[in-house]
């Protein structure tokens, strides 16, 4: 049995959800997500409640069963309060800024890097922090990740893209004589 998959998903006022086959469609205040699901979960609308129940009995359905809870769980998250990540750039010289659909970065390198914005996001970038918004939590932290991938934290003096609220462990230099 799954914790995740059996509990009832709670519809929250003033979002609609519509299931047609195996796409379930969620309209909230911030905008509306269309996602398809595997035919092993059945989706059911019941009592102002999303309830998920498997078709069938081994550990791959359990396990999907799960995983399609915390999606529509994300999806209702998302089209109500939206999903937010901000990313931290340390170092001396590293600048950031959002000049139309793109994200400008100098880090450091011989060329600007240019990285496009995908659909559906809101990037934001004051004094090197940039923040990420949109009501899509697989698209936000994907985004996240590969900016962050650009220029990941080094352990000697922090320098890099790091998220808000992590830490870097750093490394003691080279010792003098």
């Amino acid at each position: 049995m799954s914790r995740l998959g059996k509990n009832p998903i709670e519809i929250t006022a003033g979002t609609t959800v519509t299931v047609s086959g195996d796409t379930v469609t969620i309209k909230g205040a911030k905008g509306e997500l269309v996602r398809t699901f595997r035919s092993e979960i059945s989706v059911e609308v019941k009592d102002n409640a999303i309830v998920l129940t498997p078709n069938g009995d081994n550990v791959f359905v359990r396990s999907l069963w799960g995983t399609v809870g915390s999606h529509v769980r994300n999806m209702m998250e998302g089209v109500t309060k939206g999903f937010e990540k901000k990313i931290i750039l340390e170092g001396v010289g590293f600048k950031s800024a959002v000049a139309g659909s793109s994200l400008d970065l100098a880090l450091g390198f011989s060329h600007p890097v240019k990285v496009p914005v995908p659909a559906g996001l809101t990037v934001t970038a004051d004094k090197n922090i940039i923040t990420i918004s949109g009501i899509d939590k697989e698209s936000v932290g994907q985004f996240a990740a590969y900016v962050r991938s650009l220029k990941k934290p080094e352990p000697y003096k922090g320098k890099g893209f790091r998220y808000d609220g992590e830490v870097i462990r750093r490394k003691q230099g080279k010792k003098s004589a």
